[in-house]
């Protein structure tokens, strides 16, 4: 029976319930969090669970690692209370020593509880060796603070071959931290586990103040819940982003390495780049689409006229109006599934009809367009709903929140870590790609260059993680009929154009 199956929603916080049925349902469970939030002792009902069900229902042993001994013990007396509370035949809790034969001074205390299933719960230090040679749950607990987690996890993963499951729960502990590498392998496609994150803030929302008034007696109510709130926050000082907000201690320096941006440029990739003459935005409408043609049909016609009509396409766009520049970059996906740029245009204080008539230009003509995604952000926003209503489904309108900073740049520098993106050697598209950086945790822009047609804001890059992102989405060749002004899409597979829930800032 899945652990879920099993869980009472009154007694488990919803966050408490996420973990109990990730576990469940996934091999490997990652979960960034804030400090006592309960996820231990929701933890220790998991365990309990486990080593008291039949091997027929999925029951296993469990082993718990902590970093020190009093976590072992704190886990255990945990299990402990919840093989009472679901009135399971099981052992009082026992200490013994773990034998280490290879080397007898590193003996060590560790405790555990059996079931009458024959299976066992065990509490152990945090050495790669104990759980070698053993089959089950692992669950590691505050893992950033684990000596050694990269071995840790090489042991605990080896539990997977028959059948066992792995979770690995953490506060953080610095950006350069193992367990902050994990969560940004999974973000960035690299380990298929499940992740989960749960903040302070997350917490509050779904119970864990009046639980606390639960214990302690007291009365819940809104004031004393943001003071409750505002007095733990001052506790941790500035240590409150780390402990509380789920976000790593940052490093100094930049997000990406020069080294390692140069290694994906390739000097034949063009750059191209229009800005608007002088008074170009009061010019009559029909000149200014001829001036814009005039310098499509010389430039960018040829660059299309070679592309690849058997080679699937995407198409990103950081869009802006005037002060920063609106970055258009088409991606061709090879068959080797590295992402190729044929070409790249930066537009500089282009009107909103005339970024519309670029982007028809080049999207009517990209071979086997896959997707669209486009930055609908503030003025973006016009532009990417009138981009909609040409290409329909194939359009993904992006709100540029931190939420999806957070899940759509690690992809990105993952595609530069493993050589599965080229991009244009270009100084100042490298100079973009430098100014990333690590803001809260998150992979950001903020600061502003100057190139010598004018200020920079590091567009290129998230043009570029916009149409590594359009890049992803499943799809199958799709025709278009003519009709008048307007064109009619046949279905994305896999893609709706009219479910709203793709239109969220937290896209994924």
């Amino acid at each position: 029976m899945p652990l879920d199956a099993c869980l009472l929603p009154e007694v488990f916080l919803p966050y408490q319930q996420e973990l109990m049925a990730s576990v469940s349902h996934h091999a490997v469970t990652v979960a960034e969090k804030s400090r006592r939030i309960g996820y231990s002792w929701a933890m220790a009902a998991i365990a309990a669970l486990t080593a008291a069900a039949q091997a027929k229902a999925g029951g296993m042993d469990v082993f718990y690692v902590g970093y020190d001994k009093s976590m072992t013990r704190e886990f255990i007396d945990y299990v402990g209370e919840w093989a009472k509370e679901f009135q399971m035949a099981a052992s009082d809790v026992q200490e013994f020593v773990w034998k280490n034969p290879d080397k007898p001074d590193d003996d060590v205390d560790a405790y555990r509880i059996t079931f009458a299933s024959g299976f066992q719960v065990l509490a152990l230090p945090s050495v790669a060796r104990h759980l070698r040679g053993k089959q089950g749950l692992v669950i590691i607990d505050e893992a950033a603070f684990i000596d050694d987690l990269e071995a840790v996890l090489k042991a605990a993963m080896a539990h997977l071959i028959w059948g066992g499951k792995v979770a690995v729960i953490s506060t953080h502990n610095g950006e350069a931290n193992p367990f902050n590498a994990l969560v940004n392998d999974i973000r960035g496609g690299r380990a298929d586990y499940n992740l989960l994150r749960c903040t302070f803030e997350d917490a509050i929302a779904q119970g864990l103040y009046e639980r606390v008034c639960l214990r302690t007696g007291e009365a819940p109510t809104e004031e004393g819940k943001a003071a409750w709130k505002t007095g733990i926050e001052k506790l941790y000082r500035q240590n409150a982003d780390e402990e509380l907000h789920v976000i790593p201690s940052p490093l100094s320096g930049t997000w990406m390495p020069g080294v390692l941006i140069e290694a994906r440029m390739d000097a034949a990739i063009p750059v191209l780049r229009w800005a608007a003459p002088a008074g170009f935005v009061t010019w009559r409408d029909d000149l200014r689409v001829r001036e814009v043609q005039a310098w499509l049909d010389e430039h960018v016609g040829p660059l299309l006229a070679r592309l690849d009509p058997r080679t699937p396409h995407a198409f990103g766009q950081d869009f802006a109006r005037r002060a920063d520049l609106s970055v258009m970059w088409p991606l061709a996906i090879g068959a080797d599934l590295v992402r190729r740029t044929p070409f790249l245009l930066e537009l500089r204080d282009m009107p909103y009809s005339q970024q519309q008539q670029v982007l028809r230009h080049v999207c009517d003509r990209l071979p086997m367009l896959r997707s669209i995604a486009l930055d609908a952000t503030g003025n973006g926003m016009a532009h990417a709903e009138a981009a909609a209503d040409r290409y329909g489904s194939r359009v993904i309108q992006v709100m540029m929140t931190e939420s999806w900073y957070r899940e759509h740049m690690p992809p990105l520098k993952t595609a530069f870590e493993d050589a599965m993106i080229v991009i244009p050697q270009d100084r100042d598209v490298g100079t973009d790609f430098r100014m990333v950086r690590l803001v809260r945790g998150v992979p950001r822009v903020q600061e502003r260059t100057t190139d010598e047609s004018g200020q920079r804001h590091g567009d290129a890059p998230i043009a570029c993680a916009l149409a590594l992102m359009a890049s992803e989405v499943g799809a199958i060749e799709i025709a278009f009929r003519s009709i008048g002004q307007h064109r009619v899409a046949g279905r994305l597979d896999g893609f709706r154009g009219d479910d709203q829930s793709l239109l969220r800032s937290d896209f994924r």
